[in-house]
This record gives structure tokens, C-alpha cells and sequence, in this order.
């Protein structure tokens, strides 16, 4: 299994290079993060050649992806003209640990994802949890009961859920439980930010306005897990080796919980691997909504004003994340199901 692990780590690092790259060209073309620098008055010509200057904008795509890869501290070159070398913006490059500067508020990008890192993995996390834990409880319900009154209207109010788009449920959950539970003299829910700046950060306040982001972003993946547990486990459920632990008398949670659920976990597993990068980069629909700090707003602020910096850091985390979950998710197979085997 170590050996495995290692392979799978030393073939993701061309995978990795590969996506930086892309991204990097993409990023190049997507905007001018000079134009904002000057807030709303026009950004002057020759204000314009200098910041380039100094950020190192005015060199070739690949000369910036260098800088920004292994750094530009051995680059020196006469920016201003005067004779003597100068390298702009100095730093050591993301094989180093230096993920840059951002080009919005200058300050570190490790430093501005770290801040919004643990805002998005504290929603993500809830999310996550009430997903599994519900789409659990009713598919296996429903694989039980298949065809009965209670899974019909299961099926159907999946299926609706499924097909509702995000942003749809969100504001029809905001005007429901806050504006009318508001109208009616009832307790209502908040609709922004994580806490009331008057009460201030507390343990209640977050959990308080963590309720309907937590639905927004649980209730299309809990339609979409419960419906893929309910066929894996109508298919295992089928299997001879259940019936076989049936007829040697196995208790009926035993041989559910245990012999079939395991084996039905299988695809599964390999969802929530996949899913689960894209819930750390922040879930950016909701976050829009509800005005959640997190990785989310992080990413759609920055990538408005072209921060390469920020939007690459926040890319190519996903992309090792995705990398990391599929291996972690190869691991839990070979733990549900010992016939699985990694050389």
C-alpha cells in the first residue's frame, strides 16, 4: 500500500505541472489586473508601464510563469532604466513554499487563503456530515421499501430537489424562513455573513447563521447521494452472499449494515472523493447568496480584478486536493472490500 501511495504522489506531480500551466495561460488572458489598481479613475499610461514594471507584468507568459514557479530572485534586470539591476516583486516561487503576492491588497496569498480557509471548511464539513448522514438514512430506507408509498414519494421528492438549481433554493429559503418567518412574528433565520456584529463571533451566532447555507448546499447533494445508495443497495441486497446470510440465520441489521452496505459503498466513496475538493474551494454559489466569508466569494472577488496569485493558489489547491481525496478514496475501497488489492 506505501508503495502504491508513493506511485500515485509521483504521477500526479506531471499531472500537477501540466494544470499549472494551463491555468497559469488561461489566467493571462482573462483580464487586466492594472485596470482596477487605480480604483474608479482611469489608470494613467505611464502609471501603467510602471506597475508592470515592478509586478513583473511587462515580461512574456512564460517568463512570468517561471517567476511565479520557481521564483525570480535570480533574474535580475533594469526595470526603471538607471543602469542598475533590479528584479521586480523578489520572491522564491511556489517550488519553494512562496505562493506570491496578491495583486489586490498586496498582501501574502497564503496569508489572504488561510483566512477564508477556515470559514469555508467549517461549512463544508457540516455540509458534508448532514449530507452523508441523511442520504444514508433514506436511501437504505428506500432500498428496503422499494416500491412502496413512502419510496415513490421519496423517488419524486429527490428527483425535484435534484433538478432545482442552487441559486432557486437558496432565495426561496431565505424568503420563507426570513422574510416571512420575520412577517409572521416568528424566529427567523439570517440571511448574511457568519454572525451579528452587535453579539459578535460566538459559537451560537455561527451555528445560527450557518442553517440555511448548510441546507442550501446539503439538499441537491442528499437528493443525489440517497438515489445512488438506494440502487447500490437494492443491487447488493440481490447478491447471493445475502442470501446466503440470510438463510444462515444473521440478524437483518447484521447482514444490511455490515455485508451489504459495505459492498454498496463502493461508488459512493467515489462521489464524495470527487465532490469534496470542489465543497474546499468554496461552494461559490452559496457563499454568493448568504455572504459567507469563504474560499467561494475569495475566488469570484479575485478572479473579477485578474489576481493571478490568489486565483492560481486557490485553483491549485483543488487540484492537489482532488489528487489527495482520490487516493484516500482508493484506500477506503481496499478497507471495505478486502478483495481489493494496491501493489
Amino acid at each position: 500500500m506505501k508503495r502504491y501511495i508513493f506511485r500515485r504522489f509521483l504521477q500526479a506531480l506531471p499531472l500537477l505541472f501540466i494544470i499549472s500551466v494551463v491555468l497559469f495561460v488561461l489566467m493571462q488572458n482573462m483580464g487586466d489586473p492594472l485596470a482596477t489598481m487605480g480604483g474608479r479613475k482611469v489608470t494613467r499610461k505611464e502609471d501603467r508601464i510602471r506597475l508592470a514594471r515592478q509586478l513583473g507584468l511587462d515580461k512574456p507568459v512564460l517568463v512570468q510563469y517561471l517567476y511565479w514557479l520557481v521564483g525570480n530572485d535570480w533574474a535580475k534586470t533594469d526595470m526603471d532604466g538607471d543602469g542598475v539591476a533590479e528584479t521586480p516583486g523578489v520572491r522564491k516561487g511556489v517550488l519553494r513554499g512562496d505562493w506570491g503576492i496578491s495583486l489586490v491588497n498586496r498582501q501574502p496569498v497564503t496569508k489572504v487563503i488561510s483566512e477564508r480557509l477556515s470559514n469555508t471548511l467549517l461549512l463544508m464539513l457540516t455540509a458534508e456530515t448532514v449530507i452523508i448522514a441523511l442520504a444514508m438514512i433514506i436511501g437504505i430506507y428506500s432500498a428496503l421499501n422499494q416500491y412502496s408509498a413512502v419510496d415513490n414519494t421519496i423517488t419524486t421528492v429527490t428527483f425535484i430537489f435534484y433538478s432545482m438549481p442552487v441559486f432557486f433554493f437558496g432565495l426561496l429559503a431565505m424568503y420563507i424562513f426570513a422574510v416571512n418567518f420575520k412577517k409572521w412574528g416568528l424566529p427567523y433565520l439570517p440571511t448574511v455573513g457568519m454572525f451579528e456584529p452587535k453579539a459578535g463571533q460566538t459559537p451560537s451566532q455561527v451555528i445560527w447563521h450557518m442553517v440555511l447555507p448548510v441546507a442550501t448546499l446539503s439538499f441537491g447533494f442528499i437528493a443525489g447521494y440517497s438515489r445512488y445508495i438506494r440502487s447500490t443497495m437494492m443491487e447488493a441486497l440481490g447478491q447471493d452472499y445475502i442470501r446466503t446470510a440470510k438463510a444462515k440465520g444473521l440478524p437483518k441489521p447484521e447482514v444490511v449494515y455490515i455485508h451489504a452496505l459495505k459492498n454498496a459503498s463502493l461508488p459512493i466513496v467515489t462521489i464524495i472523493a470527487l465532490d469534496l475538493p470542489f465543497l474546499l474551494g468554496g461552494a461559490i454559489v452559496t457563499e454568493r447568496i448568504f455572504g459567507w466569508p469563504g474560499m467561494g466569494r475569495l475566488f469570484l472577488d479575485h478572479v473579477a480584478r485578474s489576481d493571478t496569485p490568489v486565483v492560481m493558489g486557490i485553483l491549485m489547491m483543488i487540484a492537489a486536493a482532488v489528487i489527495v481525496f482520490q487516493i484516500i478514496a482508493d484506500i477506503t475501497y481496499a478497507w471495505l472490500d478486502p478483495r481489493i488489492r494496491f501493489k
